[in-house]
Order: structure tokens, then sequence, then C-alpha cells
């Protein structure tokens, strides 16, 4: 019997038979093409992958062709892959790094905007956290602070005067 008729046999010893007579053959050619480092690698998913296929991979007409066809499309999935995780990771971290640009941005908005408010005079700012911050209407501001609803619509008209011109800088 030849090698073809030894692999070409159907029986048990087919993919046992295959990977006698072409395991170094098929090492040989992937440590050219791909490295040694990769090549062994390739070299058993290929028999892993012929021997999930079930009794077609023991009936092969051109078994090298096969083989290295096999073994080629095992690199070419690998790298495939590789590039869609690397592609991943480089989104990932390109993500994270406009999340964090934002979040100084973020900080540095609420910083400067704490110094406007803190600059204010203390009446203007009164009003003006009345009305921003715990969300309060004219009416009840004057009832809270003691004053008219003309005087808390004056005293809101400076503050927000004061947060335009101290915010011109950064326009």
């Amino acid at each position: 019997m030849g090698q073809r008729d030894d692999v070409e046999d159907g029986g048990s010893r087919g993919l046992g038979a295959l990977y006698r007579t072409y395991a170094d053959w098929l090492l040989r050619r992937l440590k050219l093409r791909f490295g040694s480092e990769a090549a062994e690698d390739l070299a058993q998913e290929t028999y892993l992958r012929l021997a999930r296929s079930g009794p077609q991979a023991e009936v092969l007409v051109h078994p090298k062709a096969y083989l290295m066809r096999v073994a080629v499309n095992l690199a070419q999935d690998q790298a495939l892959y590789e590039h869609r995780h690397v592609r991943g990771a480089a989104l990932a971290q390109e993500s994270l790094g406009q999340a964090t640009q934002v979040e100084v941005a973020s900080q540095v908005e609420t910083l400067v905007l704490k110094d406007i408010i803190l600059s204010m005079p203390k009446p203007y700012r009164a009003v003006f956290l009345l009305a921003r911050m715990e969300g309060m209407t004219y009416d009840e501001i004057g009832q809270t602070l003691g004053l008219s609803v003309k005087t808390v619509e004056w005293r809101m008209a400076r503050a927000l005067r004061h947060c335009s011109q101290q915010l011109r800088p950064y326009r």
C-alpha cells in the first residue's frame, strides 16, 4: 500500500495515517510560512479540526493541499480574531480616554462655576442658588428671604449679569 492508499482506506487508521504521513511535512511548511512559534499551534489545530470534521477528512484526494488549506484558514481566522481584539481594545482605550477628557472638562467647568458663584455678592448668590439649585420660584424665594418679588427679580438679574461677565474670558 502507498501513502495515498493508507490515508484513503476510510478505516479507523485514516486520521492517524494522515498524521503519521504528513505531520512532519506540514510542520516544516508552516514553519517556513508562519514561523516556528505559530507553526506548532497551527499544525495541532489543523489535525483537531480534521478530527472534528468527521469521516470526510479521512478520504482525501489531495491531502497535502487540504492540510495546507485548513492550516492557512486557521491562521487567517486567528489573525482576524487578533485584529478584532486589538481594534476592540484600541476602541475601548479611545473611549476611555474620551470619557476621561469629558470627566476632566466637567470637573474644570464645575470648579469655574463654583468660583463664579462664590465671587457673587451674598445677596445675589442667595437668590441665584435658591432659584437655580433649589428650583424655587421668585415668589417662594421672596417669602423665604423676606423680599418682594421685584427685589428677587432685580437680584437674579444682577447675579446672571455677574455670571455672564465672569464667563466672558472662557468664550
